[in-house]
């Protein structure tokens, strides 16, 4: 009996530490744009800065973009696609987004239909792109 619980151990650590290395734990950016998303959706364990009040998400994409758009529910396809929803700060607005993963290191980051996501420039709120590749960030 006791075999089996040692084992039984070791097989729940390794699978746990599997899970969180795996494909849709991480942090990535986009240069051109200095978006950055930041993901770990196999649980709840990132602090969304400005709203500590609600405790660990998901995850969020923030930089260079009109506030910050927390990811509110997500479904993971596959090891390489996983669909997003986020909602930015003030909880008006929300958007559909496909994360793609296109090699090790790049992702293509896609705003399913109406891209609402924008940015100041000077006094006006201007759309960010629909799509942008986005590359993971290096520990």
């Amino acid at each position: 009996m006791k075999q089996f619980l040692f084992v039984f151990c070791i097989a729940v650590s390794l699978a746990s530490s599997a899970l969180a290395q795996g494909p849709w734990k991480l942090s990535l950016h986009c240069p051109e744009e200095n978006v950055h998303l930041y993901l770990d959706l196999y649980e709840e364990s990132i602090n969304v800065p400005g709203m500590d009040m609600f405790g660990p998400m998901n995850g969020y994409l923030g930089g260079n973009i009109y506030g910050v758009w927390s990811v509110t529910s997500f479904k993971i396809q596959d090891d390489k696609v996983a669909t997003l929803r986020l909602s930015n700060d003030l909880g008006s607005e929300t958007q559909k987004a496909t994360l793609t993963q296109q090699s090790d290191s790049l992702y293509i980051l896609r705003f399913d239909g109406l891209n609402v996501v924008k940015r100041a420039i000077g006094k006006k709120l201007v759309k960010i792109p629909s799509e942008f590749k986005m590359r993971k960030d290096v520990p």
